[in-house]
């Protein structure tokens, strides 16, 4: 079997790549010219370079391919390039799917994300959940909303695809919450905000094993949502502490951080910076709740993730052994 995976030296896509190296498929991975190929130095991927939204580099990438997952993305909060985001996320899936049904590739896989489906305020939702938040928390979550769409139109018009809808995204290398956990097992990591803040958690290795299964037995036009469970961000803390010792950050009060937003969001804008705390990152934090069930992918496609705690210990397992 011969694969493609754009977004190839990501985090998601690289331990994709590495999943179906490990099961004996043919890889071919599609990264821009700039990328930082780390991920995958050693791994013997025949790469293709070109802009997620460039057909003809598409269509050398897809020669002779037999399934493509979708992985390439811009995935930020906070001050972001919107015009980019919306090139990358929607102009850019829209090229992919256009290509995929020129060649006439026979399944594919897009990474979506629970977050289209907006606010769920609390509420547990499965996939035939319709979004009820009219306007949209951020750049990526429109984006990615819009894109979604194109896929949805896509498998309605014949294009054999299928959506995955990951939680929260966690590994030894994932950009976003590893550096903190980092800090945390260094004794670094001194304050935190948002205890309460339910977070969807799935283990990167688990998502890879849930889109290789949406790609071997997902129905056509059928979205998964792949979410192994949840937790308040205090309890994860708290489970951390537990299992290494170390004490738990301190909660920073709510009026603080929001008003910490509030000066940090300008002065972002006059330097060109993003900064770890702003007012869009505020509204994630305490106002925005999106809660899931990953109750589908277990019962239809066999899956079978290692639990929210796993996840976490077996992460920290491997910061600590360095890799």
């Amino acid at each position: 079997m011969k694969s493609l995976v754009t977004g190839a030296n990501g985090f998601t896509g690289s331990h994709l790549v590495r999943a179906l190296h490990q099961q004996g498929n043919t890889v071919v991975g599609f990264v821009r010219p700039e990328s930082d190929l780390v991920r995958i130095k050693d791994l013997p991927t025949l790469l293709f370079y070109g802009d997620i939204v460039d057909q003809q580099a598409l269509r050398q990438a897809m020669a002779n391919v037999d399934m493509v997952f979708h992985t390439a993305a811009y995935v930020e909060l906070g001050l972001v390039d919107h015009q980019e985001m919306e090139r990358v996320n929607v102009q850019g899936t829209q090229a992919v799917l256009e290509v995929a049904r020129e060649m006439g590739i026979s399944k594919t896989v897009y990474c979506s994300t629970i977050g289209i489906y907006g606010n769920t305020k609390g509420q547990i939702v499965d996939e035939n959940f319709h979004r009820s938040q009219k306007d949209f928390s951020s750049a990526y979550d429109i984006t990615k909303y819009k894109a979604q769409k194109i896929v949805d139109k896509f498998a309605i018009d014949g294009l054999p695809i299928v959506s995955v809808m990951p939680s929260g995204i966690l590994g030894a290398d994932d950009p976003h919450f590893s550096p903190a956990l980092k800090l945390f097992l260094k004794g670094w990591l001194k304050l935190w905000v948002g205890g309460d803040r339910i977070t969807g958690i799935v283990h990167v290795d688990d998502l890879v094993e849930a889109m290789i299964l949406a790609a071997e037995k997902g129905k056509n036009g059928e979205h998964y949502i792949i979410s192994a469970g949840e937790l308040p961000t205090r309890e994860i803390f708290a489970i951390l502490s537990q299992e290494t010792g170390i004490d738990t950050p301190i909660e920073l009060p709510e009026y603080i951080v929001r008003c910490v937003g509030n000066i940090l969001n300008p002065i972002g804008r006059i330097f060109n910076w993003n900064p770890p705390i702003s007012k869009e990152r505020v509204h994630y934090i305490y106002e925005r709740c999106v809660r899931v069930s990953g109750e589908k992918a277990r019962k239809n496609l066999g899956w079978n993730p290692r639990s929210t705690r796993e996840t976490l210990l077996d992460i920290v397992a491997l910061i600590n052994s360095g890799i």
